[in-house]
């Protein structure tokens, strides 16, 4: 998007710079990172940037509002309604397609919006490991709202652990040393202290609950939840003594509720220049004659699970419950990222917080996903370059 930035950067890099850097996250994580991380991050323009931050705006108007928040009750399966639910959510990820416009210039494109927490630590911490191993101006941050390092850990700090003893805070999860996203439970447990813990080992005591720690039974008083209810419900081979639906003394950062009422679901609620159209499959009165340019997405799913790109007329007629689905405009990636070899596309995604006093929520860091495939995941990308998990860094909007 920057273009003298891209060029430098482009001559510059070198594939001994590359495996160095790999090296280095390896080395840093503790264990070979199992995902694909891009050669490159993405230097975003302020006229980019000013787009993405007006879709926000205009997005976070509905789903924050008291509207949103009755309509979406209906989001949350009765069986897996969870007690506690706070008014608001305590974070929020939109997820943009870069596009082109009929004039060619570039614009964010809604694909999905969620509130779960992402890889907060995990961004962090690369942002830094681009700029030691390759060029990226000092100007460009991958931060918001003036934040920079100490005070960006300090927020997540006062967000996971508030007031509480971090031995008391866990992260929680399924198996977490065999997710795909242990780098970011292992940074998580290095920047603020506290433990990540499979779900199968939280010890329930009428409404308290408890983990071992060398030895020891230590109480939890806070779930940084970072299990979703999807895979959970998928793994009838974990011997669970706490299960989410069950009303405990605990507080959740992140709660569970939330997973639904932000999610694909919201998508039909959104309109505007940034939001393709979508639409619940129960509310169809016809069926598109140009599905080609149509994505069907299961409501609560995640990582892409059901997605189906190519929507043909039984995709929509085969489903039992078509409420759970929503079929959604297709967003025109376009390459817009130069690499040595051609053109590379990319998902963006904006990362908030929410905490208990702040009146709206806060934009604090990014995400970025590089893609060469008709979609964006490891599936489509295989046996690719400049492609993966990488992050943008934005130029003020100020000169």
């Amino acid at each position: 998007m920057i273009a003298s930035y891209r060029k430098r950067y482009n001559q510059e890099f070198t594939e001994e710079k590359y495996q160095a850097f790999l090296a280095d996250c390896d080395r840093e994580a503790g264990y070979p990172i199992e995902f694909r991380i891009a050669e490159t991050p993405v230097f975003i323009s302020r006229s980019f940037a000013a787009k993405v931050f007006e879709a926000c705006d205009q997005i976070l108007r509905v789903i924050t509002s008291e509207e949103y928040y009755r309509l979406s009750a209906d989001a949350i399966p009765p069986a897996l309604r969870v007690a506690n639910e706070p008014r608001h959510p305590s974070t929020i990820a939109l997820d943009f397609a870069v596009c082109a416009d009929e004039n060619g210039d570039l614009i964010p494109q809604l694909i999905e919006l969620q509130s779960f927490p992402s890889l907060f630590c995990y961004q962090h911490w690369l942002a830094g490991l681009y700029r030691r191993h390759f060029f990226v101006p000092q100007e460009l941050q991958h931060l918001f709202g003036g934040l920079q390092h100490d005070s960006y850990l300090d927020l997540l700090r006062r967000w996971i652990i508030a007031e509480e003893d971090p031995q008391t805070v866990i992260l929680l999860e399924i198996e977490p040393t065999k997710q795909k996203t242990r780098v970011d439970f292992e940074l998580t447990r290095k920047f603020l202290g506290i433990d990540y813990v499979c779900i199968s080992e939280v010890i329930r005591e009428g409404r308290k609950l408890y983990y071992r720690k060398n030895g020891k039974l230590i109480p939890i008083r806070r779930l940084y939840n970072r299990v979703i209810f999807d895979e959970l419900q998928q793994r009838s081979d974990l011997n669970l003594q706490f299960h989410l639906t069950e009303e405990v003394d605990i507080q959740w950062v992140s709660h569970p509720n939330w997973f639904f009422r932000i999610s694909k679901y919201s998508l039909p609620f959104l309109d505007g220049p940034y939001v393709p159209d979508s639409v619940f499959v129960s509310d169809l009165d016809h069926i598109p004659a140009d599905l080609e340019n149509y994505v069907f997405k299961p409501l609560f799913s995640f990582s892409g699970a059901g997605v189906v790109f190519d929507v043909t007329q039984e995709t929509l007629t085969s489903v039992s419950n078509p409420a759970n689905y929503v079929l959604q405009r297709k967003a025109n990636y376009t390459p817009f990222l130069q690499a040595p070899d051609g053109g590379v596309k990319a998902e963006l995604r904006m990362l908030f917080l929410w905490l208990p006093d702040w009146p709206q929520p806060r934009l604090v860091t990014n995400l970025m996903r590089l893609s060469r495939g008709k979609m964006i995941g490891v599936d489509y990308n295989r046996n690719m370059t400049w492609v993966g998990g990488s992050i943008g860094f934005f130029e003020p909007l100020e000169p």
